[in-house]
């Protein structure tokens, strides 16, 4: 591709984005417009305008400041993936709207010079609450793929859920980590490439198996899809859109598999029968990933599961929800001693200390060390990882909590 046909894919790009309903209310409209004489209040968005973007990882401030460097190093149709929720993307907005509905409660006069941020779960310790959500296709974001991510993970000792898209295979990813990892799975409709996943990544020393419920049906990926439109490269080495087996042949994790006859990632059929089959295939724990309702969540609990996330797919799976953290109250009022853990729009570490104040065990995130992928690699996925570590810290300290066990329930409460 020349370099007069990459700028005008460029622009078209940017000019999308200045005028993206996602992106409406961010400082990313400055991309294609002279910067705002006021930034949004609050700022929801990232806070940087093209011509004063981050140069290095330990520029950062904040998670945001990634954001718009990837928007600048990754292809239009590609950072369109991440970005895109589903149809009107307003339960997108509300993962992060949801925040402002709970405020702090902080207690003072306690001694948190020595802050312990440590959870456990499963057997293992994790000096972090901060977990790596499964977030597919890596290698569309840099080269290095899901190996810099499980690099820094490794450094951060963070516990890293991999996706079932995975861009690299899961014993490499495995031995990137250097310890065990969950494994994300899309059950399909296919019950023996279900198992067959669950029983690899078994191999490869998984120690859970993440059974994502939350995607049953299409979806409208607006945003994805029109700046797929804006992306004038020539991607068929890349991608092959002939079939969804074509295109699943092209993933680590459906290597040696017949795909033949997959028509579909979607786990329409799937049902409580489904993770019970799933559950005498393997040792592993059962953690059921998706799920936002109390009534689900108490059958969860009646089933012998082994924890649950609640997650709403970062707003790509339907429209019209309640954000993650709205639905945090009512599952843990059934939960019992079922492990929660929750996703979906967390940036910072206040989002996190809400979480765990209300009984999440540990919070998973996303999209931030995607950016910093796309922006930086590994460098950047670690920063990402750094900051948020160092903000939960911090916040925990204003709290008034030497460690996460802590942050009650009484130190927030609805707006």
């Amino acid at each position: 591709m020349s370099i007069d046909v990459q700028a005008a894919s460029r622009r078209k790009f940017l000019q999308f984005l200045a005028a993206s309903p996602l992106l409406a209310a961010s400082d990313l409209a400055a991309f294609a417009n002279e910067a705002p004489n006021r930034l949004p209040d609050p700022m929801v968005w990232s806070p940087r305008s093209l011509d004063k973007l981050i140069t290095s990882p330990k520029e950062a401030l904040s998670v945001f400041d990634f954001e718009p460097v990837m928007a600048k190093n990754v292809p239009p149709a590609h950072f369109g993936f991440m970005a895109t929720g589903t149809d009107d993307e307003e339960t997108l907005r509300a993962n992060r709207e949801g925040f402002k509905k709970f405020v702090l409660r902080p207690r003072r006069l306690v001694d948190v010079s020595k802050p312990d941020t440590s959870f456990e779960l499963f057997g293992h310790t994790y000096p972090s609450p901060v977990v790596l959500c499964p977030t597919s296709s890596h290698k569309t974001f840099h080269a290095d793929g899901e190996t810099a991510v499980a690099n820094a993970a490794r450094l951060g000792n963070h516990l890293m859920l991999l996706s079932n898209q995975t861009t690299t295979s899961v014993e490499d990813v495995t031995k990137a980590r250097g310890a065990p990892i969950w494994f994300q799975l899309y059950a399909t409709n296919n019950f023996d490439i279900a198992s067959h996943h669950v029983r690899r990544a078994e191999r490869a020393g998984c120690i859970a198996v993440a059974v994502t419920v939350d995607r049953s049906a299409a979806r409208l990926t607006e945003t994805q899809s029109r700046m797929t439109r804006l992306d004038t490269r020539q991607c068929d080495q890349c991608h092959d859109r002939s079939s969804i087996a074509a295109n699943l042949a092209r993933r680590s994790a459906f290597d040696g598999l017949d795909v033949s006859g997959m028509k579909s990632m979607l786990s329409s059929a799937i049902n409580w029968d489904t993770i019970k089959r799933l559950r005498d295939v393997t040792k592993m724990k059962m953690v059921i990933k998706g799920i936002i309702t109390w009534e689900d969540a108490e059958i969860a609990r009646k089933n012998g599961i082994d924890a649950v996330i609640i997650s709403n797919h970062g707003g790509r799976a339907e429209d019209g929800g309640p954000s993650t953290i709205e639905s945090l109250p009512e599952i843990m009022a059934v939960a019992g001693d079922m492990p929660v853990l929750i996703d979906s729009g967390f940036r910072r570490g206040s989002d996190i200390v809400k979480a765990l104040c209300m009984g999440a065990r540990a919070v998973c995130v996303g999209r931030p060390y995607l950016w910093g992928l796309g922006a930086f690699g590994q460098p950047g996925v670690e920063r990402v990882l750094e900051l948020l570590r160092n903000e939960v810290r911090g916040q925990m300290q204003q709290m008034g909590a030497p460690s996460l066990k802590h942050l009650v329930p009484a130190m927030v409460r609805k707006a």
